[in-house]
């Protein structure tokens, strides 16, 4: 799954638990700021990993604050298999 691919899994996932529309979010987005809370973080996450078939331990998740910073761990996992 190539960068824009995960992007738009994000979006899809995180409008649906913040239960907004999406459609406009940028990579620079922080992900507070769009209205997911550290626990709907964690259920995104968990849909990442059913997703895309990876595990992302939880301390990885910690400092991540903008989309691009959790695009580029989810891209890392996938590349490590």
């Amino acid at each position: 799954m190539d960068r824009p691919q995960l992007l738009a899994l994000f979006q899809k996932m995180a409008g649906e638990v913040a239960e907004k529309d999406l459609a406009g979010l940028q990579e620079a987005s922080v992900i507070a700021d769009i209205g997911v809370d550290s626990l709907a973080m964690l259920e995104i996450i968990g849909e990442m990993e059913r997703e895309l078939g990876v595990q992302i331990p939880d301390d990885e998740l910690v400092g991540i604050e903008t989309v691009s910073q959790l695009l580029n761990l989810v891209e890392k996992r996938v590349a490590a298999g």
